[in-house]
């Protein structure tokens, strides 16, 4: 699986990248990096279709576990995904903003 750090992330999310969070929705209301579509890990396949194929897809999750096995599934899909390294929790710790509040509508 593809995997980037915090700062090259960092650089491509200020860049407009799609980010998917797939944690749970009480943890990306929490606190999730900003722009950031939740679509918990679960949901992921029923989700496919709603994702961008003509440009990478970056996956997040609170410390890159569950963000690693989302990329897998999406690049045997056809997806160009990476996982973020340390996730929402590395993003937190380097002093980066996160939102906290309601999921975005349908």
């Amino acid at each position: 699986m593809r995997e980037i750090d915090q700062h090259s992330f960092a650089a491509a999310h200020a860049e407009g990248a799609a980010v998917v969070d797939v944690r749970e929705p009480d943890e990306y209301l929490a606190g999730h990096v900003p722009g950031a579509r939740p679509i918990p890990l679960g949901k992921l396949p029923a989700h496919l279709g709603d994702l961008p194929r003509d440009e990478p897809v970056y996956l997040i999750c609170a410390s890159g576990n569950r963000s690693l096995a989302a990329a897998g599934l999406l690049a045997r899909a056809g997806f160009d995904a990476i996982s973020v390294t340390g996730g929402t929790g590395a993003w937190r710790r380097a002093g980066r903003p996160v939102v906290r509040g309601a999921l975005p509508s349908a």
